[in-house]
């Protein structure tokens, strides 16, 4: 689950990413930088949003959502005991049951 979470999240991050670089900023219209009438409205001279405003949103909300699904995850994720850093006490045990069947061999 964990690993189907950061596959999407790097999706969304790569969509937001390029649905920002696509876009127009505000100021770039001619009409706007002479201050038309349209563009001193609410919502600019552009409405209240087109597609890509949208979606744009949209995919920063996923985003957020994301973001606060893996850090939940990651904190409440207890890590498995590494064995490469134990292995004294293997090499011991293996050491120990070795040296008993050692013992057993040994005729009288």
């Amino acid at each position: 689950m964990y690993e189907v979470l950061m596959v999407v999240y790097l999706l969304v991050a790569l969509g937001l990413i390029g649905l920002i670089l696509i876009q127009q900023g505000k100021g770039a219209d001619m009409g706007a930088s002479f201050g038309s009438g349209a563009s001193g409205t609410l919502f600019g001279s552009s409405g209240s949003g087109n597609f890509l405003t949208r979606s744009t949103a949209i995919l920063a909300i996923a985003f957020f959502a994301l973001s606060l699904a893996i850090g939940n995850l990651s904190a409440n994720h207890t890590k498995a005991e590494d064995s490469w850093n134990d292995l004294g006490t293997e090499a011991a045990q293996a050491v120990e049951v070795s040296t008993e069947q050692a013992e057993d061999k040994i005729p009288d």
